[in-house]
């Protein structure tokens, strides 16, 4: 329900990661999209890839179809991004649209849908999608729902203000009129993690005055993201480049550092609820940092002899991206919780790599590699959770239900083949935090619209995916 393929699909569309775990379906665009984009937005794709990745396509259903085109082992999906339409017209700037820009944003929305998105996707912790009030989002999420798309969101907060960004998203929920979905559910930082049992409670309710209402939520107590998640969103205001030149300045910095350390309710400061000891970097574009993969923020900062809000800093000006980090803040009772909870499907929040070539040059989180086998082996088998049948229901026909995907989701003739063979004795998650690049072992046979891409466990070369599209597809759109 949410991966981050983006990229590694055009490198490798193999999806090894995720196709040795079953994976047949990823869908992409948690709040970013990978169009509609402008020139501008083409350029700064480039600069901030890992890969070198230069756009040859402008709308969101160019994308998928230059996948298609290119060849990958999965289906591809995507929900249209929130930050990449508001982005499309005003830039990286922290500021409303004006009437006509909003205008503008819910055209883009509405053409979207028409190419296939499957709804629209925000992740409110991240500039410039922290800019955007509610009623920005209402507006966009009706254009959505006028096609009967969803709303999925990263939560405003899933830390101090979780229950705050909670209501938020009910607010755009009701007042779009659209299904909603929560992705990655969770409490984050140790101080709100007794937080969950009343998100649960509030949702439940919800459901049962007719709302529908769902998650996801990946199988790991670390999250991963940027370092611009342990940084205020006011100095990210304009873009990358615009970030960096503010990190350069002193006076700038020492407020960026003021705020990072001290508790907030106004923005989510990853930086304050992980620590930086529990802040561990994954990737970085710029080889004379890659010794430091593997280390915390924290020893980084040891080792400079700085702050580590200032060793942050300075791998984002260094580096020229937002530095890939993972951040532990999660409880496993939470998680445990949240596993048996029959309206929450599951994802990976990563990319879909290989185990070798290109790859291996950055870490990742081991949720690229076990998020499924994860849930099957440990959860489902090792600790019985949950019962083997419900844990497969929600890894295939509720998020196809969810998203309103016809043909898709349960094996019955006329629906398309897409099949997983596996072994519920010996399916197993082996990724790790040292030594994320591993496979997942115990699925045998996996079927793409009837092309095995999986057979005995090993990939077939097969690239079998096609373009999954949303109910609001229409193939005359102009």
């Amino acid at each position: 329900m949410l991966s981050w393929a983006t990229e590694t699909l055009l490198v490798d569309g193999r999806a090894q990661s995720d196709v040795r775990q079953g994976v047949t379906l990823e869908v992409m665009g948690e709040g970013f999209s990978m169009g509609p984009l402008t020139d501008a937005m083409k350029e700064e794709l480039a600069a901030a890839s890992l890969f070198g990745i230069e756009a040859e396509w402008t709308t969101l259903g160019e994308y998928l179809e230059c996948l298609e085109r290119r060849g990958v082992a999965p289906n591809v999906a995507s929900f249209v991004g929130s930050a990449t339409v508001r982005e499309h017209e005003i830039g990286a700037d922290d500021r409303p649209p004006t009437a006509d820009e909003l205008e503008r944003m819910q055209a883009l929305v509405r053409n979207a849908m028409r190419e296939g998105a499957v709804g629209l996707a925000a992740a409110l912790v991240y500039a410039p999608a922290f800019y955007a009030a509610t009623d920005e989002l209402v507006a966009l999420a009706r254009a959505a729902g006028e096609a009967g798309g969803m709303y999925i969101s990263h939560l405003r907060s899933e830390g101090n203000a979780l229950l705050e960004a909670l209501e938020e998203f009910l607010t755009v929920v009701v007042e779009a009129g659209i299904r909603g979905e929560i992705y990655h559910l969770k409490a984050s930082g140790r101080p709100n993690w007794h937080k969950l049992d009343r998100v649960i409670a509030r949702v439940e309710d919800a459901r049962r005055t007719g709302l529908r209402i769902t998650a996801d939520m990946y199988t790991y107590t670390a999250g991963a993201t940027g370092l611009d998640g342990a940084m205020p969103p006011w100095v990210q205001a304009g873009g990358l480049e615009a970030w960096r030149a503010r990190l350069r300045d002193t006076e700038i910095r020492t407020r960026v550092e003021e705020e990072m350390t001290t508790e907030t309710d106004d923005w989510e400061n990853m930086f304050m609820l992980a620590g930086p000891e529990n802040i561990r970097l994954l990737a970085f574009k710029n080889e004379r940092l890659r010794a430091l993969t593997g280390r915390t923020l924290a020893e980084v900062a040891a080792e400079r002899q700085i702050s580590a809000a200032q060793a942050a800093m300075d791998l984002v000006v260094e580096d020229g991206t937002r530095v890939a980090a993972a951040y532990f803040t999660m409880s496993e009772e939470n998680l445990r919780r949240e596993l048996t909870l029959p309206w929450v499907s599951f994802c990976s929040d990563s990319p879909a790599p290989a185990a070798e070539g290109v790859f291996l040059e950055w870490s990742t989180h081991p949720r690229a590699y076990g998020s499924f086998a994860r849930l099957l082996g440990k959860y489902v088998r090792d600790e019985q959770l949950i019962p083997l049948e419900e844990a497969i229901r929600r890894l295939t026909s509720l998020p196809a239900e969810n998203l309103a995907i016809a043909d898709r989701g349960l094996l019955a003739p006329g629906r398309f083949a897409d099949v997983v063979v596996f072994d519920p004795d010996a399916v197993q998650d082996h990724a790790t935090y040292d030594d994320p690049h591993c496979y997942a072992t115990g699925v045998t046979h996996v079927a793409v619209n009837g092309t095995l891409v999986l057979r005995d466990g090993e990939h077939t070369g097969a690239l079998p995916g096609r373009v999954v599209r949303g109910p609001g597809y229409s193939p005359e759109r102009p």
